[in-house]
């Protein structure tokens, strides 16, 4: 492709040459928009028939398509500016800054991260869904924190422990803490019973 365009460079007029030399990166540029947005479209579709799929909380699925957006449109930039002529070295050099920062912010949110990826593997793998009576076994003959789910974020799983949503107690859980426990699931009359236990509780 390089030497198509050099020759016909070579073949036009001076004039025509330079306009060339414009217009060329110009299309380049404009391709690789074009690129960017076609694969965020593609994104969007996808994560469209997965939150379809497996019923994903909306505010779990904003997030998730802007990590994607930032990783596509910072990649679109830098091949752009490469296409405009900026040298390699301080291409390079943008590219390592960008990937510390984006490093140290990885680690420094990591709890959070791994939260949301939780998140998304609550729903994926149906482990409990809103409504659900679950229990996070502790080791031991410990007993166990248990509740009904009431709200699944992107960071927390909130347990309605006693009583109701105005005369009651709950429970605030990391949902990475449903992949480092055993949970057990209550079903039946083991429910109603549990309900029972609840309203006549202090």
């Amino acid at each position: 492709m390089r030497k198509l365009i050099q020759s016909l460079h070579d073949w036009l007029p001076v004039w025509a040459a330079d306009w060339l030399d414009i217009l060329v990166p110009a299309v380049e540029v404009a391709l690789i928009a074009f690129a960017a947005w076609l694969l965020m479209r593609l994104a969007h579709k996808l994560i469209g028939r997965v939150t379809q799929k497996y019923g994903l909380p909306v505010n779990v699925v904003s997030v998730f398509l802007r990590v994607v957006g930032v990783l596509v449109y910072v990649g679109a930039l830098l091949w752009a500016l490469e296409r405009l002529g900026v040298s390699g070295a301080v291409l390079w050099t943008a590219f390592t800054g960008f990937a510390t920062v984006g490093a140290v912010a990885f680690f420094a949110a990591w709890s959070v991260l791994s939260n949301l990826f939780c998140t998304l593997l609550i729903y994926i793998t149906k482990a409990f869904r809103i409504g659900d009576v679950v229990e996070l076994l502790e080791a031991g003959d410990k007993a166990g924190m248990k509740g009904r789910v009431v709200d699944i974020n992107p960071v927390y799983t909130t347990l309605l422990e006693s009583g109701d949503a105005q005369n009651g107690t709950t429970l605030q859980l990391p949902n990475s803490l449903f992949f480092q426990r055993a949970v057990r699931r209550w079903h039946g009359n083991a429910v109603v019973e549990l309900s029972v236990d609840q309203q006549g509780g202090p």
